[in-house]
């Protein structure tokens, strides 16, 4: 179990989707995301399983969640350098985590 203090140091921050391709170098079926999380942050990549629910197209312009101060992680080619959030469905699949209102990219989750 952690602590409320230790729960206070990670940084979860709203962003908007501005690209979205596949990663077919990936082990598992997954997109390479491209997130703007506003002029504090600025535009950060990750990689994400959404294939199953979302298509490149779709995703884009989609407001998001995300943890935004882990240590970059390497996936394949790819350096990942947020942790997009998302719930499994009935069946696996990724659900987004997201706002259920507009709100300004870079917001972080108190």
């Amino acid at each position: 179990m952690i602590t409320i203090s230790e729960f206070e140091q990670i940084d979860i921050r709203v962003g908007r989707i501005v690209r979205a391709e596949a990663f077919p170098e990936a082990r598992r079926p997954a997109y390479k995301l491209v997130i703007d999380f506003g002029p504090e942050l600025g535009e950060r990549r990750s990689s994400a399983q959404l294939t199953a629910r979302y298509r490149c197209e779709d995703l884009v312009g989609r407001l998001v969640v995300g943890v935004v101060n882990l240590p970059p992680r390497r996936i394949g080619p790819f350096v990942s350098e947020v942790l997009t959030l998302g719930v499994p469905d009935e069946n696996g699949a990724v659900v987004l985590l997201v706002p259920d209102s507009s709100v300004p990219p870079g917001g972080r989750m108190f």
